[in-house]
């Protein structure tokens, strides 16, 4: 019993010393890719996300309707690579959409892009320059089951 007590004792005590949740925060900040940038990275999203979903003649791909320079990229990117995008969420009633998400986040100088549908998401890190934009990290693949 004085063991148990002992033991409900130090954790009380422990419990004092976790550092408070605000304490952990990051400098990732929402941010807008332009230009060349957004095109390269969304060129580079497309093909990788095209090597991981299949065909693009039996795949149609669904985003939500935006009007930012990398959004516009890459719909154009997925145009190009032979999909079917719809922004408006009309669809032909035997077709059943991939969703698509997509998040941009600036972080220490570099741009940190996801793409992702129900069954994979890709990440990688990129270094914007003026004449686009170069891959900083390898890219990232996460399967969903």
């Amino acid at each position: 019993m004085l063991r148990l007590l002992a033991y409900f004792g130090v954790v009380a005590l422990l419990s004092g010393c976790q550092t408070a949740d605000d304490a952990l925060t990051t400098s990732s900040t929402p941010v807008a890719v332009t230009g060349p940038a957004a095109s390269a990275i969304a060129g580079d999203m497309a093909s990788r996300l095209a090597e991981q979903i299949g065909p693009a003649g039996a795949t149609t791909i669904k985003m939500e309707k935006d009007t930012s320079e990398f959004a516009t990229a890459l719909e154009a990117a997925l145009k190009g690579w032979g999909y079917t995008v719809v922004t408006d969420g009309k669809t032909a009633k035997d077709v059943t959409p991939v969703e698509l998400a997509y998040a941009v986040e600036g972080f220490d100088g570099q741009v940190l892009v996801q793409v992702s549908t129900p069954s994979i998401a890709l990440g990688r890190a990129y270094t914007p320059t003026a004449a686009g934009a170069t891959p900083a990290s390898p890219l990232s693949i996460m399967q969903r089951n």
